[in-house]
């Protein structure tokens, strides 16, 4: 059971006072109760009970469009999958107006890009109506559904309550990021809301910003793999007797190395160091970019004034590249694949 209480706190005896009332005078019968702050999401609701799941994005007007994109419905398992968790409302989901007679047998009626739940008498009335309350039940059923699927497939606990971080990172981790409205792109950006062009005013008072789906998309992209291996087993070098040698560059690649630990100090790297010494590169030539480990300035000057003496102290390059390679790997910064 989880309560919304407001404290009374006595700060000079150092104790708060709640007035939970006798609904919620069970939580107390608990040796011991877990205090925390109000999420923004609950913040409006009233002292008592809350219900097991309150699912606030269900009416989030800046998600509507999100939740009724095609795509968006395919990623999170098609019309066949939000069918059958229709299933699980066991009653007639129609409930206005004077027509209070239901049936015992349940159906489910397609309605535009979700769908709702009706006894067999009200199914066969409404089946070929457009009306304001189908709509939003549509819409409800829809949205309470990808919410449902998102929380499942991040592991979340059964009663958590998604939060809008979570909903947009379950949308990153399903390519589905760039569908977000604008309104709602802004709120993950932390911008403040849109304010509409005056129709008189000046040109100088425009302020130009870059459009928020645009920023959004671009900064998940850079947690993304920055490097992709396609593995080809029958490449024509392959059949050559003295066959050429690629070098792959990799600017992506480098360009997060660069920003790891240095393998010296520990401080920030500076550089990718290209591997030396171990027959790696060519005549004249550098290693590939993706035998580099990451270094500072000083460590780097330090290896190529004294490669033996910086091993020594160190560790090997090969260690340290084995281990660079393998954190890559781990976070998922080198994937097999193609780049989208």
């Amino acid at each position: 059971m989880r309560a919304l209480l407001t404290p009374y706190p006595q700060r000079a005896a150092g104790v708060a006072i709640f007035t939970p009332g006798t609904e919620l005078m069970g939580l107390f019968s608990q040796k011991r109760l877990l205090i925390s702050t109000v999420p923004e999401e609950l913040a409006n609701l009233p002292d008592g009970k809350i219900q097991p799941v309150i699912q606030s994005l269900v009416d989030d007007q800046r998600l509507q469009g999100f939740f009724a994109h095609e795509r968006v419905i395919r990623v999170a398992g098609g019309m066949g999958a939000l069918k059958d968790w229709l299933k699980g409302i066991k009653k007639c989901q129609w409930e206005l107006g004077h027509d209070s007679f239901h049936t015992e047998h349940l159906d489910t009626l397609d309605y535009g890009t979700g769908a709702v739940r009706l006894c067999w008498h009200h199914e066969n009335k409404f089946r070929e109506h457009v009306l304001d309350e189908l709509d939003r039940l549509a819409n409800q059923n829809r949205a309470e559904w990808i919410v449902t699927v998102a929380a499942r497939e991040l592991k979340l606990a059964e009663g958590h309550q998604l939060s809008f971080y979570e909903l947009c990172w379950w949308a990153f981790n399903n390519s589905v990021l760039d569908f977000l409205p604008d309104a709602a792109a802004r709120y993950a950006l932390h911008w403040k809301p849109a304010v509409a062009i005056k129709s008189v005013g000046r040109e100088s008072e425009i302020v130009p910003e870059e459009p928020p789906k645009k920023v959004l998309v671009e900064r998940a992209e850079a947690v993304k793999a920055v490097l992709y291996l396609a593995v080809d087993p029958e490449t024509p070098e392959t059949f050559y007797k003295n066959p050429k040698s690629r070098k792959l560059i990799l600017p992506n690649y480098t360009r997060w190395v660069k920003a790891q630990q240095c393998c010296g100090c520990g401080n920030q790297a500076d550089d990718p160091h290209h591997i030396t010494g171990r027959g790696l590169g060519g005549m004249g030539m550098k290693a590939s970019d993706l035998h580099v480990i990451p270094l500072c300035r000083r460590c780097h000057d330090d290896l190529h004034a004294n490669t033996s003496e910086w091993e020594a102290e160190h560790g090997s390059q090969d260690s340290h590249l084995s281990q660079t390679l393998a954190r890559a790997a781990a976070l998922g910064v080198i994937s097999v694949g193609k780049a989208k």
